[in-house]
């Protein structure tokens, strides 16, 4: 099986698919194998999916898990409510986070113990759908054949507009999501979200010494954001908001400071997630916003989910049948509501409303796969 793309689900994908006895390789476009970001919240959901993988001890040790609920406050910081939050397992962490440097470090260190070849820099420039096999083309020069190929390369991903050039593509939500790591304070350990008039925001501990930032902005406009003018807007939009996690976030933001600011997509694409012998698994068939904080953990499940039904056996259309209709269900839900609270923020909803779609979703969520 060739794996096009070395990320969250295309790098669980192999791993699951190793301990199964199923080889596989990856390709990935970037010759160093990074990752972009500041941090990533991970939820009981997704640590029991990591816990299948067999990466949750060292996820627990390089990043900070929660056991105890989120806290509401108000813009000022004052807390208006602690919301409950109950391990989905004994001995699971209910909520917590981890900084995405440190969770692509710790996938790909599996990937390499396990000896799954890796082929960094390189794309597949064609894919040939043959009634045995797929033969690739790839930027290299090479030509490569393989049972079957899972296209894992992302939201605007390449093996998409391939095999289905006519499918859409990803489109802006209304928001962008800034990100910004800071000093913890050692009173922030736990979730903090704010509320405010016009946007929202929160802090999520990564690591005993870090937090991390993420607001979120109502734009009508998918803007271009000069870096000489993130620190100083990221500022302004700070000023409503008080308490000591955004006292230390404001001491962080200062000129050269990294702050990430991006555009929210989404995208459910319409099934089929297939055709022939190649599938579409990850963003590159459900990207959604943070809202959830689900996108990594419905990756990882679609990986666990496949993995599963390949090593069951059948034809690649019998296979992919089957994961598509394990899979639609909850991914829809988790793009729907995602966007779907996103949308609900830009017009004012109201709180009532936004918590009630949120635990909808997450009592769904926290069904095993």
């Amino acid at each position: 099986m060739l794996i096009v793309g070395g990320g969250i689900a295309g790098m669980a994908l192999a791993i699951q698919s190793a301990k199964l006895g199923i080889r596989a390789e990856i390709i990935e476009a970037d010759p160093h194998w990074r990752v972009a970001g500041a941090g990533i919240s991970i939820t009981g959901p997704t640590y029991r999916a990591l816990k299948r993988l067999g990466l949750l001890d060292d996820v627990r040790a390089a990043g900070y898990f929660i056991d105890k609920g989120a806290l509401i406050c108000a813009a000022d910081g004052t807390t208006l409510i602690e919301l409950p939050m109950q391990p989905l397992e004994p001995g699971l962490p209910t909520a917590g986070g981890i900084l995405r440097p440190e969770l692509h470090r710790i996938m790909a260190a599996r990937v390499r113990e396990l000896g799954i070849p890796v082929r960094l820099g390189v794309t597949a420039k064609s894919i040939t759908i043959l009634e045995d096999a797929v033969e690739v083309g790839l930027s290299n020069g090479e030509v490569v054949g393989h049972p079957i190929v899972i296209g894992a390369d992302g939201a605007f991903s390449q093996t998409r507009a391939q095999i289905f050039p006519d499918a859409p593509v990803p489109s802006y939500t209304g928001q962008f999501c800034w990100r910004l790591l800071a000093d913890r304070p050692e009173v922030i350990d736990r979730p903090h979200f704010y509320v405010g008039a016009n946007v929202t925001c929160g802090v999520m501990p990564v690591s005993q010494s870090q937090m991390y930032l993420w607001l979120l902005e109502t734009s009508a406009d998918r803007r271009r954001l000069d870096d000489d003018r993130l620190a100083p807007e990221l500022s302004a939009m700070l000023t409503p908001f008080g308490g000591t996690a955004m006292d230390a976030v404001r001491a962080a933001i200062r000129a050269g400071t990294q702050i990430i600011a991006r555009p929210l997509d989404a995208l459910l694409l319409p099934r089929p997630w297939h055709k022939g012998r190649v599938l579409l698994i990850g963003d590159a068939c459900h990207a959604t916003t943070p809202h959830l904080a689900s996108g990594a953990g419905i990756a990882i499940e679609d990986a666990m989910v496949l993995a599963d039904i390949l090593a069951g056996g059948g034809t690649p259309e019998d296979m992919f049948d089957r994961f598509e209709g394990r899979r639609w269900e909850r991914c829809r839900l988790v793009v729907e509501e995602s966007v779907a609270i996103g949308n609900l923020q830009q017009a004012g909803g109201h709180p009532d409303e936004l918590n009630r779609r949120m635990a909808h979703a997450q009592a769904a969520l926290a069904i095993d796969i």
